[in-house]
């Protein structure tokens, strides 16, 4: 892991493996818990994952303050490390940065795939398109968010306290950047058009944080858009499951 000085930001980036290059935008929240989804991709890409401000050793940034800013802030760095055409991951949080990134500008984007992406209002005003984690204690929200909790949700009690210190840091970031609206921009699907690269939107489909029904309604509103489901599987199948998770995702930038 490295700090790297983008536009007077840093940012953590570690970069692994060799192959055409992958950058990974990480989800809200259990951020540790995908080492083993980025070492599989690692054996078939060089991986570059970004830690956004807040989410990992770096303080929140108080001139970056909303998912808008994100989505420069990663642009930036695509520039700043002379990216080309790489695919780029974005798993639920990161997946609405890699949208707003690329309804701003796909010039250095190759591919784009989405793993449970949030951000986009898709429902009516009093509907809801996601879960509130921040409401659901944790006995409510891990059986929605996962397919297997029992097998893949942390427990706390037995988890290093950097570990659990990292969580709360997550959550605290997520407020930071999300709260309100809740995990959306209005705006958004106005010119979800833009999105003018391929696309691969992948859904667990155990999902209950945000429905398969939600992910194939927002393939449908993108241009070049695929949509997968990944079996046994909830909101993270980076995390649960991981073989068939890379395999969707080397086989659609592979082509």
């Amino acid at each position: 892991m490295e700090t790297l000085d983008v536009g007077g930001t840093p940012v953590e980036v570690q970069t692994m493996g060799s192959g055409p290059p992958l950058v990974y935008l990480h989800s809200e929240q259990f951020v540790a818990r995908t080492a083993p989804f980025l070492e599989a991709l690692a054996a078939r890409f060089r991986v570059i994952s970004a830690r956004m401000p807040g989410f990992g050793a770096t303080t929140l940034p108080a001139d970056i303050r909303t998912v808008d800013d994100l989505a420069y802030l990663h642009l930036d760095l695509l520039h700043k490390l002379d990216l080309k055409q790489p695919t780029v991951v974005g798993a639920s949080f990161g997946g609405w940065v890699a949208l707003e990134m690329a309804v701003r500008n796909t010039a250095r984007i190759g591919r784009l795939a989405l793993i449970g992406a949030v951000g986009v209002k898709l429902s009516g005003r009093e509907e809801r398109d996601f879960a509130d984690i921040f409401y659901l204690s944790d006995a409510e929200a891990f059986p929605v968010l996962f397919a297997d909790p029992e097998k893949w949700a942390p427990k706390y009690a037995a988890l290093p306290v950097t570990e659990v210190e990292q969580l709360a840091r997550e959550r605290q970031a997520l407020a930071y950047y999300a709260w309100k609206p809740y995990l959306h921009n209005p705006g958004l699907r106005r010119w979800l058009h833009r999105v003018d690269v391929p696309t691969l939107v992948l859904w667990g489909d155990k999902d209950r944080f945000a429905s398969p029904d939600y992910g194939l309604q927002l393939a449908s509103r993108l241009p070049n858009a695929e949509f997968k489901i990944v079996s046994r599987a909830g909101h993270y199948p980076q995390i649960e499951q991981v073989p068939a998770t890379v395999e969707a995702i080397s086989s659609f930038a592979g082509r």
